[in-house]
């Protein structure tokens, strides 16, 4: 039940909600056009799938390994070093931004697009300020070891295999 409030209570309406909210709101100029001819249509529905897909994949490994949730007040016990975390150490936030970008080319909304921004900079000073140092704390030196080999947010191109501490 934590793992389906959290859900709702975070990607839910950091992706549904507010978009829906900001697209309700942006004004819309009353001529039509057909946006499935549009490549970044295409593109914008790929990201989203993908951006779906990660954010899925993330919130089990945090249920399944981590025994919590993405939620601050029902924060993972264990570490979480597996899959998409082997490559950057924030893939649930790479998710959420896919879909928020992904809908902003979708509507061509670059209300949605500063949306997306926002979101970036807000969590990147989230964790650098906050999450960061609650898990080094919780965590102690394999979050270090961790953070030495895994970036915040640009990706690794082969996985960190965490038996092999490369430092």
């Amino acid at each position: 039940m934590k793992q389906l409030f959290s859900i709702l209570a975070l990607p839910f309406n950091v992706t549904l909600t507010l978009p829906l909210f900001l697209l309700f709101f942006e004004n819309r100029s009353s001529t039509h056009v057909d946006w499935v001819e549009f490549p970044w249509f295409w593109v914008g529905v790929i990201l989203l799938i993908d951006g779906l897909f990660l954010l899925v994949w993330t919130i089990t490994l945090f249920a399944t390994q981590g025994k919590g949730t993405l939620a601050p007040w029902a924060p993972t016990k264990q570490l979480v070093v597996a899959g998409p975390f082997r490559h950057v150490r924030n893939p649930m936030i790479t998710g959420v931004l896919l879909v928020l970008v992904g809908e902003a080319m979708i509507f061509e909304s670059f209300w949605l697009l500063g949306w997306a921004l926002f979101f970036f900079l807000l969590n990147n000073f989230y964790f650098i300020l906050k999450e960061e140092p609650d898990l080094l704390k919780r965590f102690g030196e394999p979050y270090t070891v961790y953070c030495r080999n895994v970036r915040r947010w640009i990706p690794r191109i082969s996985p960190w295999d965490p038996e092999e501490t490369s430092d």
